[in-house]
């Protein structure tokens, strides 16, 4: 049977798991957690009082004089080029809002290791105990000489945007709003590949956007930049447009750029006839909003851990279905794109993460797919070892053409 024949049915989307296990699932989410989940290694061992020397005093004088005279010998001579900051200050964890910046370490921890396990890099957690844009950005500049590169992560909308815009602004090493670009990222992918399964291209397609914070508008800002077609999004008062007074800056400047069909009211007027509904609201959305939409629409509800549509509902409808859950087909996660879109930038030298690399970065993940690509496979695995190479490499080569580099 063709693909599109395929594509043109809704197809069954699996209850979400229940494991036998389940009553105990607790005790082993905290087991996992029980001391941390980090530690710092040496390479090199100290077994002698000559290992002592060249490791530390009077050997290490050397190389720190050596750096003074030419700061650029500290891309060879220490970790910095290959070390992330993941930087948070706990006002926007998961989905679970503002829990502070001590709470939000377990996340940071788990970012640190999937760096690690998935790229190959070093990185370290930093919380902050401010929530001040003015303090942050100056506690960021001032410890980013420790650092090859600052994944800024779980904070609030919209003071992201600004902290992102100034510190890109005042560094010269790659700054990224992982909870912006990284969901970004993989949404294009997912959606480039849930266009080409059902046989349309991005600028065939009108968009909902359900959600206005920091993943909302990132995703609509890469859309655009795509090429898609139409594209309105919506926050809590309604459709996001130049005629609302009481719009943000980030806000506004979206405002600008979308609804081309002029629409007003709720994101559910919105809805009617749209192709695609991207979901990153946390909200929920009725089942009559979803059967409102066009024919072989493409449903993406990425609130975690309760979509803002039922999949399976969904699939009643929609050609293809995705969702930020491991448990179920096509999850959107971050995984996919912040490893390989930071080794990219540290392979090449990369003085920033333009929107060149990103787009870049969607392309190549959504690649991986290749010609495996169906309904319930229109963006890889998380973990799927050919992302991070097919990422990175992307990055790379992309940083090299737009002369975003050291060299």
């Amino acid at each position: 049977m063709p693909l599109l024949a395929v594509a043109t049915k809704a197809f069954s989307y699996p209850a979400p798991v229940t494991s036998p296990e389940a009553a105990d699932s607790d005790s082993r989410v905290f087991a996992v957690h029980e001391g941390g989940k980090l530690t710092v290694s040496s390479r090199t061992s100290i077994g002698s009082i000559d290992d002592l020397a060249l490791t530390y005093t009077p050997g290490v004088a050397k190389v720190c004089l050596a750096i003074a005279g030419d700061p650029s010998l500290a891309r060879r001579y220490t970790w910095v080029p290959r070390l992330v900051a993941v930087v948070s200050d706990g006002t926007a964890v998961l989905g679970l809002g503002d829990l502070g910046p001590v709470a939000s370490l377990p996340v940071m921890e788990g970012k640190v290791c999937l760096f690690s396990e998935l790229a190959g890099l070093s990185a370290v957690p930093i919380v902050l105990a401010t929530t001040d844009v003015d303090e942050i950005v100056e506690t960021v500049v001032r410890i980013a000489p420790s650092f090859g590169g600052i994944n800024l992560e779980d904070i609030s909308a919209p003071r992201c945007f600004e902290i992102e815009r100034r510190l890109k602004e005042r560094l010269s090493i790659p700054v990224m709003h992982d909870d912006q670009h990284g969901t970004a990222i993989v949404v294009l992918a997912a959606l480039r590949n849930a266009a080409r399964v059902t046989g349309r291209k991005l600028s065939d397609l009108r968009v909902t956007v359900v959600g206005a914070g920091a993943s909302g508008i990132a995703c609509a800002r890469i859309m655009l930049e795509a090429g898609i077609g139409d594209l309105a999004i919506a926050d809590r008062q309604g459709i996001i447009h130049s005629g609302r007074t009481d719009l943000n800056p980030a806000k506004a400047a979206i405002a600008l750029l979308t609804n081309k069909a002029g629409h007003i009211g709720t994101f559910v007027d919105a809805m009617a006839g749209a192709d695609v509904l991207i979901g990153l609201s946390g909200g929920q959305i009725p089942e009559s909003a979803i059967a409102s939409m066009a024919p072989n629409a493409l449903v993406f509800s990425l609130a975690n851990p309760t979509p803002e549509v039922d999949p399976i509902m969904a699939a009643r409808y929609a050609a293809v279905v995705a969702t930020g859950r491991s448990d179920l087909p096509n999850q959107i996660n971050n995984v996919l794109a912040f490893p390989g879109v930071f080794k990219g930038a540290f392979d090449a030298g990369a003085t920033a993460i333009t929107e060149g690399m990103k787009l870049a970065a969607s392309r190549a993940l959504a690649d991986v797919v290749g010609e495996d690509l169906r309904p319930d496979y229109v963006i890889p695995n998380p973990l799927d070892l050919r992302v991070v190479p097919a990422v990175s490499e992307a990055v790379a080569a992309a940083a090299r053409a737009e002369g975003a580099t050291v060299d």
